[in-house]
């Protein structure tokens, strides 16, 4: 089939950097042996930085990006998934390297999709979208200290940059798994959203911001860290014995200034979290698992719904830190 579709377009000829909005075929989209009738995809601090000039990460134009989407599959080359079947993308570099979710049509392979819970909407996927999902899996490492520790039990557990997209979910479920949530922001005046969330306590980032002993005093039994750079450095210093620090963005900085110290005194254990290359066993799995953990409801209070144009009146606010809670893009509004 080939069928017209809008779908927003980034291109750059001649070091000119545009963003539009256009109309494609289907027949266009090369890669992939799915077609997926695209119902929601979501505003990522990634996809931000590809919005406003490729984010060093896009190579070749013109472009859709787009980092995750829901839907509906049209046509696969791929028994695995029928016409209708509802399906998730997020990671595999989609709106990196291949044609993305900031359309009304996606191709992609197959094995970039899992098919969605039945008991997860398309909306709600991508309430959560990469961010959500990378919170549950920030969380889940978190949780699998009792494991592996023969039971030892979770109490207080850190999250930086907790007003942003993968902080202030990971607030919520943590808070859900019955953890006493210390949430960091550097934004007085989102104290209430973090407590409505479930955090217990609010800490001025600041109180991270100064130099690092080799060890201070532990604090933490796990933390999830969306910032990176000097801020790590410290919280690695502060988590007890056999802590785990999932780290899962640098916001702060891409280098830490860290010894041995914390990993061979204290055992502390630094998780690194791929959420775009997570196995098809894991995806499914967490996918799965969301209900349990995410209050739907309350997430979708702090949701907003955009078209096309009003993405791009959005995301140079994200880039700023002038927008804060969930954005979901509706490629039919």
């Amino acid at each position: 089939m080939s069928e017209k579709f809008k779908a927003l377009i980034i291109d750059n000829q001649n070091e000119n950097f545009t963003r539009s909005i256009k109309e494609l075929e289907t027949s266009a989209l090369k890669d992939g042996n799915v077609l997926v009738k695209v119902d929601y995809s979501s505003l990522n601090y990634k996809d931000a930085m590809i919005l406003k000039d490729g984010g060093r990460i896009v190579r070749n134009f013109p472009f859709v990006p787009g980092i995750d989407f829901s839907g509906s599959v049209v046509e696969s080359e791929d028994a695995s998934f029928k016409e209708g079947d509802r399906v998730i993308l997020t990671g595999f570099r989609v709106g990196e390297a291949y044609f993305g979710g900031f359309s009304q049509y996606a191709r992609v392979n197959s094995n970039f999709l899992i098919k969605a819970p039945a008991n997860i909407s398309s909306l709600q996927a991508m309430m959560l979208g990469t961010a959500g999902f990378t919170a549950l899996l920030c969380s889940f490492a978190i949780k699998a200290k009792e494991e592996l520790l023969m039971g030892e039990k979770v109490k207080d557990v850190l999250v930086t940059g907790a007003t942003g997209g993968v902080g202030s979910i990971a607030v919520m479920i943590l808070s859900k798994m019955g953890y006493d949530v210390h949430a960091v922001t550097g934004k007085k005046d989102k104290n209430d959203y973090l407590k409505n969330l479930g955090a217990k306590n609010i800490i001025d980032r600041k109180e991270f911001e100064s130099e690092s002993k080799l060890l201070e005093k532990a604090v933490w039994d796990g933390v999830v860290d969306t910032v990176g750079g000097p801020a790590l450095t410290k919280i690695l210093a502060q988590t007890k014995p056999g802590g785990i620090v999932a780290a899962c963005g640098n916001a702060g900085g891409i280098k830490i200034n860290t010894t041995v110290m914390p990993f061979i005194i204290r055992g502390v254990k630094l998780w690194g979290i791929d959420s775009s290359g997570a196995s098809l066993k894991r995806r499914e799995f967490v996918w799965n698992e969301a209900t349990k953990l995410i209050d739907f409801d309350k997430l979708k209070s702090f949701t907003k719904e955009l078209s096309f144009t009003e993405l791009l009146e959005t995301y140079p606010k994200l880039l700023k830190g002038e927008f804060f809670g969930r954005a979901v893009v509706n490629p039919k509004k």
